[in-house]
């Protein structure tokens, strides 16, 4: 089995915010492949389902960003997933908006949810998703520009190609792993 573990803060509030583009495509795989409502489980919102005979566990936790490492760590317990089988999706503010890139075994970057999962794991040993948000124009403070949501212009590119484009990153990952994935799934530039 497979977890694929969305970041992103709950709440409605916070639903098209850039810093939960985890949740955006957690929510966008699960309407893909019938993955059914979310239940709740070890402090995260769950569903279970199948992508191409593979058995995965959707994640999103529901403790806030800053603390996402309790419930990876307790879903990777309780179903005994080795961290080959993790596959973390999240925002990165050094990659341009519609850019993404699989990474492992690398720092946090500045986001606090990767920082709180690798203290957890106590390993920074498994594959990650990176989503582009880009940076802030002007003098706004990144603390502020991710919890903003995206603007309309954005918002239509996630729906018309980009949620695909990163679904079709996670299947790769999913079917034939984090080296076939990032050799053939990345994208550096729009």
């Amino acid at each position: 089995m497979k977890l694929i573990v969305g970041l992103g803060n709950p709440g409605a509030e916070y639903a098209l915010n850039r810093h939960n583009i985890g949740f955006i495509l957690i929510d966008a795989l699960n309407e893909s492949f019938d993955g059914g409502p979310f239940r709740s489980e070890k402090k995260a919102l769950i569903s279970r389902l199948n992508i191409e005979g593979e058995s995965v566990l959707l994640a999103k936790p529901q403790t806030y960003m800053n603390l996402s490492g309790g419930p990876t760590q307790a879903l990777m317990q309780y179903y005994k997933i080795p961290t080959e089988d993790l596959l973390v999706l999240h925002d990165d503010l050094d990659t341009e908006f519609g850019c993404y890139r699989f990474q492992k075994n690398r720092g946090a970057g500045g986001n606090n949810g990767i920082k709180d999962i690798h203290a957890k794991l106590g390993t920074q040993d498994y594959a990650r998703l990176k989503i582009g948000i880009g940076r802030p124009n002007g003098k706004q403070a990144p603390s502020d520009y991710v919890l903003k949501n995206f603007d309309d212009k954005q918002q239509d590119l996630l729906q018309d190609h980009l949620l695909n484009d990163l679904e079709d990153a996670v299947v790769a990952f999913v079917k034939k792993g984090y080296t076939y994935a990032g050799n053939h799934h990345n994208k550096r530039s729009t």
